[in-house]
């Protein structure tokens, strides 16, 4: 198992997709982005960017609901799994997504780490829960 997300977040599912953890947040979209964004500095790790995928919307003339995707890592987890896993490449750098649904409600979503590591055959891989710390 390749224990590599933020554990920081509680585990509290919305209904499920295969794959996929859904937790609820209290603030806004753009709140719980900066948060996670200082999360993910604390613990070691870069931010490479932020994608806003509303704006994106708007520049193309359409509309979409807030939604904001944060793309990090650290070479020093993601260079040993894939180099057990190559295929691994394919899910890193880590993303999570904050985004609102249509109730209003946001979340924060990131692929489960058992999924990806299955995903990616990558159970005998070393563990890189250390990383950033």
């Amino acid at each position: 198992m390749c224990p590599f997300v933020l554990m920081t977040l509680p585990a509290l599912a919305a209904p499920a997709v295969e794959g996929l953890i859904s937790v609820p947040s209290a603030d806004t979209v753009a709140n719980t982005a900066g948060e996670l964004e200082r999360l993910v500095k604390a613990r070691g790790l870069n931010v490479f960017t932020v994608v806003d995928h509303a704006a994106g919307a708007v520049s193309v003339g359409m509309s979409l609901r807030p939604a904001m995707l944060i793309i990090f890592g650290n070479p020093k987890g993601g260079t040993p799994l894939m180099q057990c896993a190559p295929s691994m490449g394919l899910d890193l750098p880590l993303k999570m997504l904050v985004r609102e649904d249509e109730n209003g409600r946001v979340w924060i979503e990131y692929n489960d780490p058992a999924w990806v590591a299955a995903r990616h055959h990558a159970g005998a891989c070393p563990s890189v829960e250390g990383v950033g710390h």
